[in-house]
């Protein structure tokens, strides 16, 4: 996977990051970051979120004391029997009264913490989650059951707390420390979390799920969620192999980035910023479109550019369904070599049907290619009008291609041949 031109764990993890704590949002820094190895495992995340969303209302008030969470996890990670469960601990407690606030203040803080994560979890309706998670659900309650929190947190609040009962409250932490129930429950509540915040995320910018599967490529209204005020496209794919054309300034970068963001994100599991989609699942992903020198092998821009479209290809060629983007292929070389390997560079990608190759270019020579002209290769552009020799960018995308070339226009409209004192 190369995605690293997609912007997620700068840009697009902040629409899904409602988390409480460090932990969830590691995991969920995780989650949006590691991909799904099939199918089926993308459809039961989904099927999980979905599940979330089905009761998104009772997590509109989802929260706790950042300080308190971090204070209780931290006890309870440290908490040891042979510190806190000496064979004089009754007696210490009597005896000094430091010691008994101390306790007595982890006491209140973990059951008050315990209890107030038992309450989302426990009055979560299990129906709508597919079975496997309602597992996770039902351990983490029977966790949290065990401690009787409810018995506690009375204590606590008719004042009628005892020696007894801290010791008692604390060796039931040592009990499931020792079988090491604590790391297993922090783990599945940390996922709990994180899906939470997807969820509310999903929720509050109305991203849809796509229908995950087939092999032909379908996004309706999809746009770049970074964008204030985007322009909505569709795309369906009637090749596996597309080519953007269009001039400088007119969006293909953009488009391809938002392209590239639904792909990934259907196949992480998430829901999308479009109305509707059907994508397939693809093993590889590999997003090529903030391309720079590679200094530090060595490589200048062309062949980074080589060694980028090996190695897709070489994916590819195990049979694997797989998706790529390349903009602006080729630029790194002179016009004549651009154009004559970037014909025999879509000519080749006909070969590897499973997969879909995205290739942005300025070379709008290749539209006269014999595959563009019969359809094997797709040919889309992003309109751009003139309106009194000014371009007037639309952003929309459309089947074809456009021979407007706006370099000399730009260059005429700034007087530049009149300061290059040019007759």
């Amino acid at each position: 996977m190369e995605i690293k031109d997609l912007s997620i764990s700068r840009d697009i993890v902040t629409f899904f990051d409602y988390t409480q704590n460090d932990d969830a949002r590691e995991c969920l820094k995780r989650m949006m970051l590691t991909p799904l190895a099939s199918q089926q495992e993308v459809i039961e995340r989904q099927n999980i979120l979905k599940g979330f969303l089905a009761n998104i209302e009772m997590f509109a008030n989802y929260s706790y004391s950042r300080i308190d969470f971090r204070e209780a996890d931290f006890f309870i990670e440290k908490f040891t029997e042979k510190e806190y469960l000496s064979k004089n601990i009754r007696l210490r407690l009597r005896l000094f009264k430091a010691v008994y606030h101390q306790y007595r203040s982890k006491f209140v803080q973990v059951v008050l913490m315990y209890n107030r994560l038992h309450h989302y979890i426990k009055n979560v309706p299990t129906t709508a989650f597919p079975v496997e998670y309602k597992k996770e659900l039902a351990l983490m309650d029977d966790y949290l059951s065990s401690y009787r929190l409810n018995y506690y947190e009375s204590l606590i609040r008719e004042n009628k707390l005892k020696i007894k009962h801290i010791i008692a409250f604390f060796r039931l932490i040592a009990k499931r420390k020792s079988r090491k129930l604590d790391t297993s429950f922090k783990t599945t509540y940390t996922r709990f979390e994180a899906y939470i915040s997807v969820a509310q995320g999903i929720h509050f910018y109305k991203f849809q799920f796509p229908e995950i599967g087939g092999n032909k490529l379908s996004i309706n209204d999809f746009y770049h969620p970074v964008l204030k005020h985007p322009v909505k496209n569709t795309l369906h794919s009637n090749s596996n192999v597309i080519l953007l054309t269009g001039p400088n300034m007119s969006g293909k970068s953009t488009l391809l980035k938002a392209i590239g963001i639904c792909v990934y994100l259907a196949n992480i599991g998430f829901a999308i910023p479009a109305s509707a989609a059907n994508i397939p699942f693809y093993s590889n992903i590999e997003i090529f479109i903030n391309l720079n020198d590679d200094l530090q092998s060595g490589y200048s821009h062309f062949m980074t550019e080589i060694m980028n479209l090996k190695k897709v290809v070489r994916e590819a060629g195990t049979g694997q369904p797989g998706f790529a983007i390349f903009d602006e292929l080729f630029r790194g070389t002179n016009i004549d070599d651009a154009l004559e390997i970037s014909r025999s560079t879509l000519k080749g990608m006909l070969n590897f049907p499973e997969s879909l190759f995205f290739v942005s270019s300025h070379l709008h020579q290749l539209i006269a290619m014999d595959e563009v002209k019969s359809g094997a290769v797709s040919c889309l552009y992003l309109d751009c009008n003139l309106q009194n020799d000014t371009p007037a960018f639309t952003y929309q995308l459309k089947e074809g291609s456009s021979d407007i070339k706006i370099g000399r226009i730009l260059f005429e409209k700034e007087n530049m041949s009149e300061f290059l004192k040019l007759k």
